[in-house]
């Protein structure tokens, strides 16, 4: 199969799962099939795939990051040492594990086609990821609360592990307990990270954006806490500060560029 073929095969799959759906059809724009393919994946609600299914997304998604360009973290320079910025699609970072601003749910976004993190991540990961998630959360027996974090495999995307975390949402005014669970964020993915013995770790900018967490204020959080974590147990090298904005951008540069001037 090409991937026109595969593509078309996954939603026919995805169409007939959900008989009390209306008929869909399927587009002949390549960029709408997309488009269609990954609203089918974002609202399918956790069960498992058949294997022949499972073979046909793995083989579709992997071909579809490789075309997006993978960047291995090895090839990123130091902005401070053993921390990185690196403005790009995190579902591209060859690394350990790239983390996740997840929901309390756990089990990824159910809006079709958003652009958030969790709905990037759980796309190109595939729908494995749901299904493992769900079943962590089903023997949790409750929501994940904002502060931990959950290490899951990470299927088709180039890094071995995603970190799933649950960020605080920032109402009205900014307050220490959201400074404080902000900072549990970050210590419990290293956290994880240093029992799975992992070397290389990528953050988002957890809570900014839409959960409203002052973006500078977010940034020195996790630049200081990730520090104190490495002065602490060495053996994470390789940090990565992954941001989306500029203006994010420019926040971390600055923030490590005054650290090195210290």
């Amino acid at each position: 199969m090409d991937q026109k073929e595969r593509r078309i095969y996954l939603i026919e799959k995805l169409l007939q799962e959900n008989t009390e759906q209306e008929p869909v059809s399927i587009p002949q724009d390549e960029e709408e099939q997309k488009r269609l393919l990954r609203g089918l994946m974002n609202v399918r609600y956790p069960k498992k795939c058949a294997p022949a299914f499972l073979q046909i997304q793995d083989e579709y998604l992997k071909e579809e990051i490789a075309g997006k360009g993978i960047t291995d973290c090895e090839d990123l320079p130091p902005a401070a040492e053993g921390l990185y910025i690196w403005q790009g699609d995190i579902t591209t970072l060859r690394c350990d594990a790239i983390v996740n601003a997840a929901n309390s749910g756990m089990t990824g976004c159910y809006v079709p086609n958003h652009s958030c993190i969790d709905n990037c991540i759980h796309t190109f990961a595939g729908m494995e990821l749901r299904w493992t998630c769900a079943e962590i959360m089903e023997r949790q027996g409750h929501e994940e609360p904002t502060g931990k974090a959950k290490i899951t495999p990470a299927f088709n995307l180039p890094c071995r592990y995603v970190l799933h975390t649950v960020g605080p949402i920032v109402q009205g005014w900014l307050t220490e307990r959201d400074c404080e669970l902000l900072k549990s964020c970050y210590r419990s993915c290293l956290s994880l990270a240093r029992e799975y013995g992992l070397k290389s770790v990528a953050f988002c900018c957890i809570s900014t954006g839409v959960f409203c967490f002052p973006a500078e204020k977010a940034a020195e959080i996790a630049v200081e806490t990730v520090k104190e974590f490495q002065a602490e147990n060495p053996g994470i090298d390789k940090v990565i500060f992954n941001v989306f904005k500029d203006e994010d951008k420019r926040i971390y540069e600055r923030l490590l560029q005054n650290d090195r001037q210290r």
